[in-house]
């Protein structure tokens, strides 16, 4: 019910997004302005697509590790991604204290996952399964695709705006053109809500991901855990909200910046409360879990 649920309402939001270029496109008439603009951010947002795991793995300052060097994480993955029938990512750690864990790449066959150091020292096996769970259903969900389109589309509704303070007010048959008032609204509310789209679709994906994470390990309760131990640690170690972090930051498991009241309001994550409420109610109705080690 949560998968199609959140499938619904991803594919509404996009379709909100695409409808809000169409109608800016229209109300500033300018045909070739919003051709440009889309070919450049689409460029853009393409590239970002096809190099997003290098750049999210150097923000991070990342490392590939051996089976060596961690057996116990190999193992899980090796495991997780047998069950699911898809190939086992690259792995790679952050030596960040801070916990968290992210999963980057663009199809399963391109997949990195990567944890911090902070994180396996506070986990347990089960609850760092559940974690791993996790970033492989955002890679198996197409989440990095559906991400990249969705930051495509909201670039390009922020690049009309900007186009528009260079053209006339609009193109229609109407000489006075546009209220000059209307029309400013328009360049500041535009990206906004374009924005506040794109932060809801990110949401989203963060339920289903937790939903898809806690079937495929089959235990709920560990992720749920593990996400109080995240969130704890993410709040007393915060990343600084810099650099090219603030664009791998809604890959992460847990928002790793610090902020509160209206900064909750523009955050890439859902409210860690309702995330592990729901992971519980799931736990309680999925009856006994059988832990390993």
């Amino acid at each position: 019910m949560h998968s199609h649920h959140n499938g619904l309402k991803t594919a509404a939001l996009l379709g909100l997004l695409t409808a809000m270029i169409l109608a800016v496109g229209y109300w500033l008439g300018g045909s070739t302005g919003l051709m440009i603009a889309v070919v450049i951010s689409l460029v853009m947002n393409g590239v970002s697509y096809f190099f997003s795991d290098k750049l999210a793995l150097r923000s991070m300052g990342a490392q590939p590790v051996t089976e060596q060097q961690f057996p116990a994480l190999y193992q899980m993955v090796r495991e997780l991604s047998q069950q699911a029938g898809k190939p086992m990512p690259r792995l790679y750690m952050s030596p960040t204290s801070q916990p968290n864990a992210f999963a980057t790449g663009r199809n399963p066959e391109n997949a990195a996952v990567c944890v911090t150091e902070g994180i396996t020292q506070i986990l347990d096996y089960n609850e760092l399964r559940g974690v791993i769970g996790h970033e492989l259903s955002h890679v198996y969900n197409r989440d990095i695709l559906i991400s990249s389109v969705a930051g495509a589309l909201a670039g390009i509704i922020t690049m009309l705006a900007q186009l528009a303070w260079f053209l006339p007010f609009g193109s229609s048959d109407d000489d006075d053109g546009p209220n000059p008032a209307v029309f400013i609204a328009m360049l500041i509310l535009g990206p906004l809500a374009a924005s506040i789209i794109q932060l809801a679709i990110s949401r989203s994906r963060e339920y289903q991901a937790d939903a898809s994470g806690a079937a495929l390990t089959n235990d709920p309760l560990s992720l749920a855990n593990a996400l109080k131990k995240i969130h704890y640690g993410a709040q007393r170690l915060p990343l600084p909200a810099d650099g090219q972090l603030t664009s791998t930051a809604h890959l992460m498991i847990a928002n790793p910046f610090s902020g509160g009241g209206i900064a909750k309001l523009f955050s890439t994550h859902p409210p860690m409360e309702d995330r592990v409420r729901r992971l519980e109610l799931m736990a309680a109705n999925s009856g006994p879990i059988q832990y390993l080690r």
